[in-house]
């Protein structure tokens, strides 16, 4: 098992074939994703890697992530995601993971957080039908309706579909096609769309349903980043 990246989404546009066929696809951006820590079976009991990405201000981390980025010559991250790997794909800390990491035709599973669409109806939120559009029905065509019986069961379940906020809910796109790859800009091209908001953080690792391709590099691509500055860790936040 490979680690995944933290990558942004750019935005949406589509590729050519050569057919002169067209495929939409979202534009993600892997720039400075590096490994700030391990998670080793020994004193953790999991293995894993913690990435991190985006320049933080370093007024606004804490004394002791600052000496924890410190420890690992990485400047301060904005994003932190954790990724379970096996013992054999461990990547050194300090190491920025590139583009290449994923190659042109396979499959990734990305996630990142819906659009907020605040509160919604019942036909917009779950799809109800509504209403009659007359036969007594008046001002209320796209309501849900009843909500509970009257003495049996005499209340309203919990979970209960009904009206409420929309969005903002943590998905996962499964069997998404990479069809290009920029790796001097750091973009990964994959096909359709993609959880979340133009610029949000969104995660990408090799998808579990599908089979790696055999030419995927293990562990991973990366390529080792030069040590940042020592941060000021008596400087409060």
């Amino acid at each position: 098992m490979r680690s995944g990246v933290i990558a942004q989404k750019v935005g949406m546009t589509r590729v050519f074939k050569d057919s002169g066929e067209h495929v939409p696809v979202t534009v993600l951006k892997i720039d400075g994703c590096q490994v700030v820590a391990h998670r080793t079976k020994e004193r953790d009991g999991y293995t894993s890697l913690q990435l991190g990405i985006g320049r933080a201000k370093v007024k606004n981390v804490s004394k002791a992530e600052r000496e924890r980025f410190a420890r690992a010559s990485v400047e301060p991250k904005m994003k932190l995601v954790e990724f379970r790997v096996e013992e054999d794909g461990v990547i050194p800390v300090g190491a920025e993971i590139t583009a290449d990491h994923f190659v042109v035709g396979q499959f990734v599973d990305v996630t990142g957080t819906s659009l907020g669409k605040g509160f919604a109806g019942p036909m917009k939120r779950w799809n109800f039908g509504g209403l009659r559009a007359t036969h007594g029905v008046s001002v209320s065509h796209r309501s849900h309706g009843s909500t509970g019986g009257r003495q049996d069961p005499g209340k309203t379940f919990k979970n209960k579909k009904m009206a409420g906020h929309m969005g903002v809910e943590r998905i996962t796109t499964l069997n998404l096609r990479v069809v290009q790859l920029d790796v001097e800009r750091g973009l990964v091209l994959v096909e359709g769309s993609v959880p979340g908001h133009a610029g949000g953080w969104i995660t990408v690792r090799d998808a579990i349903k599908k089979a790696l391709p055999k030419d995927a590099p293990q562990p991973g691509k990366f390529r080792m980043a030069e040590a940042a500055p020592a941060a000021d860790t008596n400087k409060e936040g």
